[in-house]
């Protein structure tokens, strides 16, 4: 395809992969919402619709199967940036056998080490103090790798995250923070749960670089994460990144009640910067793209995802039998019981 004549610093194939990405993370989320209505995904679950342009802009800026990254419980598209299976990724979260946690973890356990994927975790904020951990081994080896660890503005409040920010500070450790401040922590809005909305703040007694961003625009993101992570990776030292969402679903999965914390017409006014509508916009503007090359590519991704959804609807559910494997201490049920 002929290059088409833009201002933006992207060539075309670059354009197209970025919005490839974009819908098909919303399609894959979209489905697993889909699969939870179907009775097909147990526990609970949380998805990253309205919050794209965050995970893939970070992502853009890792070496990939070099540096580590680790988030709380709204974590597939960590893994599905980072080059995990999609398949193994839909199987875990509907608890197939052919899952990355073989099943057993669920939509809030993914991971994938291989590719530098430590997990998503559902202890709120109990995941920072790993990430801390995570930057220290890669300092203690004297590497360069740099650190993602995502958690939500909830989390952020909580004093195991202080705890790591005040490690991180002290040991210099190359690690970025990034609290996705997607407005509201369950069901609580974001002024009746922290004292000071500002949340990128929070690095500040630490001495710690910080700065509040804007997670919607994918552009911006890119910009923003490749400046701070060749920042680190030089340095060495911690950052603090407040990554201003909003999403577009409930808390969770189960969260059909959210009119009871916002309003319609928040929802209508926040909708306006859809990550996917702000790059189309750009994208159009700038003549870089066109609407039906980018109204194909959405069509190759849905269906990429309705083939991901059947082949991991196909895997086996686990063995009973297999509850007693891949833990810390022997748990074999003694004979006679």
């Amino acid at each position: 395809m002929a290059e088409l004549k833009s201002k933006l610093p992207y060539t075309t194939a670059q354009l197209e992969d970025l919005f490839r990405q974009l819908v098909f993370i919303r399609h894959f989320e979209e489905k697993t919402n889909f699969a939870y209505r179907q009775g097909k995904v147990g526990g609970y679950m949380h998805v990253y619709i309205g919050m794209e342009a965050t995970a893939i802009g970070w992502n853009a800026a890792l070496r990939h199967g070099y540096d580590y990254v680790i988030t709380a419980y709204r974590d597939h598209p960590q893994p599905l940036l980072m080059g995990t299976d999609p398949v193994h990724v839909m199987a875990e979260i509907m608890g197939r056998s052919g899952g990355t946690s073989k099943g057993k973890g669920g939509s809030m356990h993914i991971y994938d080490i291989e590719k530098g994927f430590f997990g998503g975790w559902g202890i709120v904020g109990g995941h920072t103090a790993l990430g801390a951990g995570l930057a220290f081994a890669a300092k203690y080896r004297d590497e360069d790798r740099v650190t993602l660890c995502y958690l939500g503005d909830g989390a952020a409040n909580a004093g195991v995250f202080f705890e790591s920010l005040n490690m991180a500070a002290l040991w210099d450790l190359p690690v970025i923070f990034i609290i996705e401040n997607n407005k509201f922590a369950m069901g609580t809005r974001l002024e009746y749960h922290a004292a000071d909305t500002e949340m990128h703040k929070r690095g500040f007694p630490f001495g710690m670089r910080h700065e509040r961003l804007d997670g919607m625009d994918l552009f911006q993101v890119c910009d923003d994460a490749k400046r701070i992570v060749e920042t680190v990776r030089k340095e060495g030292k911690p950052y603090l990144v407040e990554a201003m969402n909003y999403r577009f679903a409930g808390h969770g999965a189960a969260d059909n009640d959210r009119q009871l914390y916002r309003t319609k017409e928040e929802e209508d006014e926040a909708m306006k910067r859809d990550p996917i509508a702000l790059f189309q916009a750009k994208v159009l503007a700038e003549g870089a793209l066109t609407k039906e090359r980018m109204a194909e590519i959405d069509a190759e991704q849905a269906a990429r995802v309705e083939e991901i959804y059947a082949r991991a609807d196909q895997s086996p559910h686990p063995d009973p039998s297999e509850v007693y494997e891949d833990l810390y201490t022997d748990m074999e049920p003694e004979k006679g019981h």
